[in-house]
């Protein structure tokens, strides 16, 4: 397994992106400016993720995505383990913000982040289209922390 940073040309994963970010405009608001990270196991890309540095003191997950065969096998958990260590002493806090899906709450809660705090209806706002998860309608971004400077 390996976990490479892509530094150029990040447009190419733009369909992987869009598993974790419905909507081409909102990604393109932070794919160039963001870390983008990939992950790669048997030569095969089975993870992407993008952390933006938001402040001296906080970074920030806007994407992350598994293809779809490769998902509940670890790789997940793998990126966002090694996202945390790369922000090891460069913030004081990861945040990542989601959607009100219990399975997504509980999977970032099971890698040591705890809520943070809640933005109404963003998915309403800045979406031109419904985002649903698992027959839901999501309406309000959820954002967990995770301290990093320890």
């Amino acid at each position: 397994m390996e976990i490479l940073e892509i530094a150029e040309n990040k447009d190419q994963y733009m369909d992987l992106l869009l598993i974790g970010d419905e909507q081409e405009s909102m990604i393109m608001k932070y794919l160039n400016r963001g870390i983008m990270f990939a992950l790669y196991d048997d030569f095969d890309l089975k993870t992407v993720a993008v952390v933006t540095k938001e402040d001296n003191d906080t970074y920030e997950i806007k994407n992350i995505a598994t293809l779809e065969i490769y998902r509940r096998k670890g790789y997940g958990s793998t990126m966002v383990n090694h996202i945390i260590k790369y922000c090891n002493k460069k913030c004081k806090y990861l945040i990542v913000g989601t959607g009100e899906s219990e399975k997504t709450l509980i999977f970032y809660e099971s890698l040591g982040f705890s809520y943070s705090h809640t933005i109404k209806d963003f998915f309403i706002k800045n979406y031109d289209h419904a985002i649903v998860e698992n027959g839901k309608q999501l309406k309000d971004m959820v954002y967990m922390k995770i301290d990093c400077s320890k």
